[in-house]
C-alpha cells in the first residue's frame, strides 16, 4: 500500500487531505512544519509528499531542497499563491507538481495517483542517445548535455524534454503534454506546463530554439537528429 507524507501547518488542511487519501487506499503520515517533514522523509520511504509552502521553522521550498539531497520522492507543492514566480521556484527546487489553494481534494488525489503510477513505471526508456548538434539527449542515463556540459534540470524538465524529443516534428497540444507528461486529465490550468517550458528553455541555452511555441495550440520540438 502506497504511503503519502502530508505536510501543512494547518491541521484542518492535513485532516481533509488525510481523509481523501485514506479513502483512496493510501497510508498517510503527517508533518506540521518543514523541518519535521525533512526528518521524516530522511527516516521513512514515501511514494508522494504533499508539501505546503508557507510554514514555520522551514518553508516548503527549503524543505524540498533538503529532501532532494537524499531522496527523489515525487513532491506536490501546495500554496495559497499562484504567481508564476512561486511556481517556477517550486519546480526549480525539485517539485513535480504545484496546486493552488483552495484546491479540489479529488483532483489532488488524481494527481497523487498519476505521480505514483509514473514513478513506478520509470526506467522504461529505450537504450538510446540522440544528438542535435551540440545538444545530447541520453534517455538511458537520463542525462542532457549542452555543448558537452551536463545540464542541471529538474525531474519534470527531463520528462518534458524526453517526450518532446521522442515526438519531434509533431505538433503537441497543451492538453496532450499535460496528460502524457504529468499523467492526469487536463484541468484547464496550463501555467504549470508553460512554467516548465520556461525552465527547460533556460536549461537548453541556445538550443532552446528547438522548442517551438505553437500559438493557440502548444509546442513542438523542431530538431533533426544527427546521423
Amino acid at each position: 500500500m502506497e504511503k503519502i507524507l502530508i505536510v501543512d501547518d494547518e491541521q484542518k488542511i492535513r485532516e481533509i487531505i488525510k481523509k481523501y487519501a485514506e479513502f483512496e487506499g493510501y497510508r498517510t503520515d503527517e508533518a506540521a512544519d518543514g523541518m519535521d517533514a525533512v526528518n521524516k522523509a530522511r527516516k521513512n520511504s514515501y511514494d508522494v509528499i504533499i508539501m505546503d509552502i508557507m510554514m514555520p521553522d522551514l518553508d516548503g521550498f527549503s524543505a524540498v531542497k533538503e529532501i532532494r539531497k537524499t531522496k527523489n520522492t515525487p513532491v506536490i507543492m501546495l500554496s495559497a499563491r499562484g504567481e508564476e514566480y512561486d511556481r517556477i521556484h517550486g519546480f526549480e527546487v525539485g517539485a513535480d507538481d504545484y496546486v493552488v489553494k483552495p484546491f479540489s481534494p479529488k483532483e489532488l488525489m488524481m494527481r497523487v495517483g498519476a505521480l505514483i503510477k509514473r514513478s513506478k513505471a520509470g526506467g522504461g526508456d529505450e537504450h538510446e542517445i540522440l544528438k542535435f548538434g551540440g545538444l545530447t539527449v541520453d534517455f538511458t542515463g537520463r542525462f542532457v548535455y549542452v555543448d558537452g556540459v551536463a545540464a542541471e534540470m529538474t525531474p519534470k524538465e527531463y520528462d518534458l524534454l524526453f517526450y518532446l524529443v521522442r515526438n519531434r516534428g509533431i505538433a503537441l497540444s497543451r492538453e496532450r503534454l499535460i496528460t502524457e507528461v504529468w499523467g492526469y486529465d487536463f484541468f484547464g490550468d496550463d501555467r504549470t506546463l508553460d512554467s516548465h517550458i520556461k525552465l527547460l528553455r533556460k536549461s537548453l541555452g541556445e538550443y532552446s530554439r528547438y522548442v517551438v511555441t505553437l500559438r493557440g495550440l502548444g509546442y513542438r520540438f523542431d530538431g533533426q537528429a544527427d546521423q
